[in-house]
């Protein structure tokens, strides 16, 4: 009788706990429910629309349609706020660049969001380099010829950036602060637009993605004088590095992470995880990326939660020694 009794416990034990992780399993197999919403804080046609385009090809085979959202302003602050507020339902996620994740907290007084709280890191998809362009009517052709001619010209050389705060912009600081040069830094809004200034004149001196520099080389209305590697840029082994050319300081790297907002279920989240990280360690996806100056990563989100915080202190050094405070 006991161990009857015993028994009906355990049974009914059994059938609370799995009627406990019966909603969880019901949100799983229910998503996605409707079109997953990517948002992107810069223009379209820059580097975080291939990454985001060749990713949401391969994804949308198994999770259903991917809509991309190029949701610009505010150096991208619009769009993470949008997906702070979003339904945590995975249904809406933000392709989140180093600038917004790591950068911007040491660069703007008060933000919008906070990038440790406010999101759940899914995957860090892609870690690119950035390369120094100039428009062919500079006069010189590799970086010391460059320090050489903007020393004479004291502040009246610019340098462009896809927006200020980010490591484009940094790049150029650093740049100014090794060379004991003093360029002018002229922040755009993305890369489309700065592209198209540096190769028609506008601005002589664009700091890139490698990516973007490798996609302006065929007008020959540019010149690539350094990347900003520890080695050389594989797509771009004929250009050296910074480092290289006696600017051992002048190194700098980021990557593009991809956030659902907070409190978004373990079981989608992990959904998403696994779809995305299928899709960077695809062929066609890294083929895709490596030919645009990137390099696929895959980390999963314990991972990119450690490259936040580890690049949130370098930059911040980084940023105190510039003496930069972005305007909010």
């Amino acid at each position: 009788m006991r161990d009857d009794l015993l028994t009906l416990q355990r049974r009914q034990m059994l059938a609370a706990l799995g009627g406990l992780a019966l909603p969880s399993l019901a949100g799983a197999q229910a998503f996605p429910s409707k079109p997953i919403r990517v948002l992107i804080g810069v223009p379209a046609g820059g580097t975080q629309d291939i990454l985001t385009r060749a990713i949401a090809d391969h994804v949308r085979q198994s999770l259903g349609p991917i809509i991309i959202d190029n949701k610009s302003g505010a150096a991208g602050r619009i769009a993470a706020e949008t997906v702070k507020n979003a339904e945590p339902d995975g249904h809406t996620l933000l392709l989140g660049p180093a600038s917004l994740m790591s950068i911007f907290p040491s660069a703007y007084g008060k933000l919008n969001y906070d990038p440790i709280n406010d999101f759940a890191p899914i995957v860090n998809a892609a870690s690119f380099e950035l390369a120094m362009v100039v428009h062919q009517g500079v006069p010189a052709n590799t970086l010391p010829e460059f320090i050489a001619w903007a020393r004479t010209q004291g502040n009246r050389v610019s340098f462009a950036s896809y927006g200020a705060g980010t490591p484009s912009h940094f790049l150029g600081e650093m740049l100014n602060r090794a060379a004991g040069l003093q360029m002018v830094h002229v922040p755009y809004r993305g890369s489309t637009p700065a592209r198209q200034d540096v190769m028609g004149g506008t601005v002589p001196v664009y700091f890139d993605t490698v990516g973007g520099a490798i996609s302006m080389q065929p007008t020959g209305r540019i010149k690539v004088l350094a990347t900003s590697g520890v080695k050389r840029s594989p797509p771009m082994p004929g250009v050296p590095t910074f480092a290289e050319q006696g600017l051992k300081d002048v190194v700098a790297s980021a990557w593009f992470g991809y956030y659902a907002p907070a409190k978004t279920p373990r079981p989608v989240l992990d959904k998403l995880r696994a779809e995305f990280t299928k899709a960077v360690n695809s062929r066609e996806v890294r083929q895709q990326l490596l030919v645009n100056g990137m390099y696929p990563v895959g980390d999963g989100p314990d991972a990119l939660l450690k490259t936040m915080r580890e690049d949130t202190a370098r930059w911040a050094q980084v940023i105190k020694a510039t003496g930069f405070k972005a305007a909010d």
